[in-house]
């Protein structure tokens, strides 16, 4: 109920909901792309990280409260076997997660599509709205971590810094609050596409807050000419 709370303040995942394209029928449909952002997101804050989590969550009524369901019990639902499921169960949150970009109302299943520069616009957006005046300097922090993969996944690659298959992502963090992030194949470059990312999130920036002084900070990774071979 209490992230219910900061939603209810903050309409981040509101926001979120806006930055996909849903091609879907809307007479045709019980779950709009907020009811099934929130769905997810609460999930996984709650614990349940995975998809199948969702077959036994659709029955939760404390979840359907937290989808913002008019009828959290999933009583009035259209057809006999989804009646008692307010939520939507793992195909559905499947097809959220998965629609490819060229997806369209043509297409059989997955109809909505994720507009990624929206979500790159909102997470800095996010960050300006923090902010009740444009302070007089930011620190914008730059670095690559692993995320450890345990099974087959595509473009996995064994990193010999940190001794496991995993992926490189790339984030960008001004305090505690995350800009920007990438998620790479760890046979990349740990600097690779730095300079492409941080021109867009400090060109967003200077557009609302053009007299800010900002510094960049990264390690040794970042710290050096690029190749020119390379480019």
């Amino acid at each position: 109920m209490l992230l219910r709370e900061v939603e209810s303040r903050t309409h981040i995942l509101k926001r979120l909901a806006g930055c996909f394209i849903d091609h879907r029928d809307a007479e045709l449909i019980e779950h709009s792309v907020e009811s099934l952002i929130k769905q997810r997101v609460y999930g996984i804050a709650l614990g349940y990280e995975d998809l199948n989590d969702h077959d036994i969550l659709r029955h939760d009524v404390l979840l359907g409260v937290l989808g913002e369901k008019e009828d959290p019990s999933g009583a009035g639902r259209r057809r006999e076997g989804d009646r008692g499921k307010a939520l939507a169960g793992k195909s559905t949150l499947n097809r959220l997660e998965l629609t490819p970009e060229r997806a369209d109302a043509g297409s059989r299943y997955k109809k909505v599509v994720a507009d990624w520069e929206a979500m790159d616009k909102l997470l800095v957006e996010l960050f300006l709205d923090s902010y009740g005046v444009p302070p007089q300097e930011i620190v914008i922090d730059v670095d690559a971590t692993d995320d450890p993969v345990h099974g087959h996944q595509e473009g996995r690659f064994f990193h010999g810094y940190y001794g496991h298959y995993c992926y490189l992502p790339l984030y960008f963090f001004c305090g505690d609050k995350l800009l920007g992030a990438r998620l790479r194949e760890a046979d990349e470059d740990p600097a690779a596409g730095c300079i492409e990312e941080l021109a867009r999130i400090v060109g967003q920036i200077r557009g609302v807050w053009p007299e800010v002084r900002i510094i960049l900070r990264g390690d040794s990774g970042f710290c050096r000419e690029e190749d020119p071979a390379l480019v």
